[in-house]
């Protein structure tokens, strides 16, 4: 993956604040458990969830510390 493919949307970026608990492998186990719970309404959701699990797994715990995911 390329850095332009890194690149999270305003969406993700406010999933990510939502449940990061601190860490990039942490953020994945949460991220993980709540899209196994969606149900076929949520879509989108379940979309973005996609989106910023397959981006987490392919960065570095260094790049993601460098990431401000302040609410």
């Amino acid at each position: 993956m390329n850095n332009q493919e890194l690149f999270f949307t305003d969406d993700e970026l406010n999933l990510m604040m939502i449940y990061n608990p601190g860490s990039r492998e942490g953020l994945i186990a949460e991220l993980t458990q709540m899209q196994s719970q969606l149900t076929g309404r949520d879509k989108e959701l379940r979309r973005w969830t996609k989106s910023v699990l397959s981006k987490l797994s392919a960065m570095s715990d260094e790049v993601f510390s460098s990431l401000e995911l302040l609410p």
